[in-house]
């Protein structure tokens, strides 16, 4: 039954939301979009893998399948690559893997569409081989920020994100973060001229000893791989 409801809820929301404003989204009109991202955390359907006492519903994957899916009758492409990457690769590290007070600050806000995450692996020398990836942190002297420096390119969300979930090497420790918008040292790229999903946001992110909190850090030292590729199972079968 909640099945039903869920499938009801999010094909009503893409015949009668989406649908007309479909061929507007594919301009790229990210005042539309964010607007959309936020009706939609409303209805519940950007908490689906949250647990309830962050501000979710905290159901089951199969429920997180059916809103995908019927969200996507809106005829929107680009909106729903930009809802996968949220719900999925960008939310899911925090919910799986982040600490109490990081699940406190981000989820909430994720779960209502407030904030937007990305969620930051690739570079231009680490594609399927992610693990290549050259971006460097280190602990500053005073020991409260890593610094981290490199870059990330074909980022869904890029440009609209106030949270990112991106990993470094902590010497030769694949490491993830949790890097907010105000974080200094973070600077988005131009978007990307796409064949493609044009209405979504795809771009280049610089880190230029950026200031990442030591309390930022996702998981352990080293974890940053079973992060990725945990988060990636499940970010790609949402996505497809």
């Amino acid at each position: 039954e909640d099945h039903k409801m869920f499938e009801s809820a999010a094909l009503e929301f893409a015949k009668k939301t989406i649908y007309p404003v479909c061929k507007d989204i594919e301009k790229y009109d990210k005042a539309l979009s964010l607007d959309l991202f936020k009706q939609m955390g409303k209805l519940g359907f950007l908490g689906v893998d949250i647990p309830e006492e962050y501000g979710g519903l905290g159901l089951d994957k199969t429920t997180a399948c059916i809103v995908c899916d019927l969200l996507s009758y809106g005829g929107s492409a680009s909106l729903m690559v930009g809802l996968g990457a949220h719900t999925g690769i960008a939310t899911l590290p925090i919910v799986w893997y982040g600490n109490q007070e990081q699940k406190r600050k981000y989820l909430p806000k994720m779960a209502l569409g407030e904030w937007i995450g990305c969620y930051a692996l690739t570079e231009p020398s680490a594609g399927s081989d992610a693990l290549a990836g050259e971006m460097k942190a280190h602990l500053n002297d005073e020991g409260k920020h890593y610094i981290l420096n490199g870059q990330k390119i074909y980022i869904t969300n890029g440009a609209w994100a106030k949270v990112c979930v991106t990993f470094a090497n902590i010497d030769g420790k694949y490491t993830g973060f949790i890097i907010d918008k105000d974080c200094e040292g973070w600077t988005v790229g131009e978007e990307e001229k796409k064949m493609g999903i044009k209405g979504s946001s795809t771009t280049t992110l610089y880190f230029e000893n950026c200031k990442v909190p030591v309390e930022n850090m996702l998981g352990e030292i080293g974890q940053g791989a079973a992060i990725a590729f945990n988060v990636l199972y499940t970010g790609r079968y949402k996505l497809a």
